[in-house]
Order: structure tokens, then sequence, then C-alpha cells
């Protein structure tokens, strides 16, 4: 066997000095990035607009909440904090919706941020059926909470996250567009936040599609996940609420015509909260707003938000019951 020569110690050097200046590059890129205002945030979800309410919660820590909004895109775009404090001027809201997730994902991050905001003690989730159909197949973990909080709450560095989850491809992707939306105004889906967390959409165009298709199943997944949700905030001493969102007149026309399902979903949200003394609210039923309040199937432009949140109020009437007393009125769920 012929004698095998020793790597040469210049192959390990010239192997190091790659890695360190492709490193150098990358931060450079970061820090360029940064400087102009285009450096999206470590991508713990690999969502640009979960990562981004990260990042504002970084930023901005919420003070002495005592009303948590939950849910999906629609809860974070549906809540004007404003006008519920007009309404009932003893809450403080503080909105910790994110984007694009089921109910599972959503009263995960609702306990993330419950387990750091002690003086919440009302929870509203906001929601459409469409928050209700693929628990099962999607990961409930939606960001880590180790790496969350060490961010948001730990005052970590948010340098080595960007290694932690590094996808360049996103991070392009979300370079390009992050800048723009930021600003807010016309720009699609925009990452704006106001001083509850929420993310005013002020754009006065409209999708040219309707967006979300019919519901096809509701998953029984995310109704276990809300069962657990409602039986820990009676168990802490929390009122639950949960409201649906508006739905576009013409989505119904097209997918749900005689309202099956939405009265099916309503009935088996009512069905989940009767055992905890949860609340519900038929926010689409209520007819608060207009056709013309939609940007799509399910999002409401920020003009149309003021009076179905001015509704919300009105019908919970936000920290005016006891919390400990709502979370004992087992089956008392309003209609």
């Amino acid at each position: 066997m012929p004698e095998q020569k020793p790597v040469p110690r210049r192959y390990f050097i010239a192997l190091l000095g790659s890695l360190g200046g492709s490193f150098a590059l990358f931060y450079l890129a970061l820090f360029g990035l940064g400087a102009t205002g285009h450096l999206p945030p470590p991508g713990f979800a690999n969502s640009i607009c979960v990562d981004e309410k990260l990042a504002h919660l970084r930023d901005r820590p919420p003070q002495a909440a005592n009303l948590l909004v939950i849910g999906s895109s629609i809860a974070w775009r549906h809540f004007d904090g404003d006008v519920v404090r007009n309404e009932t001027p003893q809450a403080q809201p503080l909105n910790g919706a994110f984007c694009g997730l089921t109910i599972n994902q959503s009263t995960y991050a609702a306990d993330w941020l419950l387990g750091h905001n002690d003086s919440v003690r009302e929870v509203l989730l906001i929601a459409s059926p469409h928050d209700f159909e693929n628990c099962g197949r999607m990961r409930t973990a939606v960001f880590d909470a180790a790496d969350a909080d060490a961010f948001v709450y730990g005052g970590s560095s948010p340098w080595p996250y960007y290694i932690k989850y590094f996808a360049p491809a996103a991070l392009l992707r979300n370079a390009l567009t992050v800048g723009a939306k930021r600003q807010g105004g016309a720009v699609m889906d925009p990452l704006v936040f106001d001083r509850y967390a929420s993310g005013p959409m002020e754009n006065d165009g409209v999708r040219d599609t309707l967006l979300y298709g019919p519901v096809r199943h509701l998953d029984q997944a995310c109704f276990d996940a809300l069962d657990r949700f409602a039986r820990e905030m009676r168990r802490s001493g929390r009122r639950l609420m949960v409201a649906s969102t508006p739905m576009h007149p013409a989505w119904k026309r097209q997918y749900d015509p005689s309202n099956v399902m939405q009265d099916g979903f309503g009935a088996r949200v009512r069905q989940v909260l009767a055992a905890s003394g949860g609340e519900y609210w038929d926010g689409d039923g209520a007819r608060v707003v207009s056709e013309a309040a939609f940007y799509d199937a399910i999002h409401l432009h920020w003009s149309a938000v003021a009076p179905y949140s001015a509704a919300l109020a009105r019908h919970f009437q936000f920290g005016v019951a006891p919390p400990a007393a709502a979370a004992s009125l087992v089956g008392a769920s309003r209609l």
C-alpha cells in the first residue's frame, strides 16, 4: 500500500481563510442592508411577517397589557386599539397575533406571550374558519421559544441568528421588498405596526382575486388546540373570548351560500368554549361592515376595522367582567 502523504498545512489555512472570508462578506452584506433600511429580521419562523413582528416586540416592549389579542393575520390587522380604548377605556391591549398561523400555532404563540406578560387578564382570539383547516399538518412550534425569549426579551444580539437560521434565498427575497413594506401606504401586505402592535392595512385598493378559496374541512386538531388553550385560560383565571371575522359577501355567495359552513363553525367553537366558560361572538353574522370594506375574502381595509373593533368592544366589554368570575361561568358563552 502506497504511503499516504500528509495534508499540507497550507490547505487548512486556505480553508479557514475561505470560511472566514465568507463570513466577513456575509456580515458586510447584512450591515449594508441594515444601513439602507433593507435588512430583514432574523428568520426565526422563516416568515417575514412573523419575524418582523418579533423584531417589533423587541424594539417596543409592551407595557402592562391586560388584554391580549391572538390569531393569524386577521387578528393582527382587524384590531384598532384606539377605537377599543374609546369604547372600553379600562382595556390596555397588546396585539399578539402573527400572520399565517393555524389555531394550534396561534395558541402556541399566545402561551409564549403570556409567559412574559403576567398582567394580561383577558385573551381575545379573532379567527376565520380558514384558521381551523390544517392544524394536524402544521408544526405547532412556529418559532423556537428559547431563541425568541433571548431575542425579544433577553436583549441578545441579532447577528448570530442570521447564521443559525441561514436561508440566503429567503433573505434576498425579503431584502428586495421589506423596505417598501415597512413604509406602508399603497404597498401590498405592509409591515407597519401601531402602538398596540396591530398591523394597519391602509391600502385603499383591492386584490384582483378573493385569494382565499372554500373551507373544505374543519380540522378536529384545531378544535382540540382551542379546547386545551381554553381550559388553561380557565385554570389561570383568565377570560377567553373568541370572535369570528367578517367574510366577504362575494366569498359567501360563491362558497357558502346557505351559511352551512359558517353556522357549523360557530356551533363547534361554542361547544368547545362551553366546557371552560369561554365566550363567542359571530362577527360575520353581526354585519357591521359592507362589501366595500374588504381587501380580499377575509381582510378588511383599516377604515373598516374601526366599526368592527367598536362592535367587539361593545359586545365583550373588555375589562368589565372579573376574570376569575368569567372563567368560572361554565356553559355561559354568549351568542
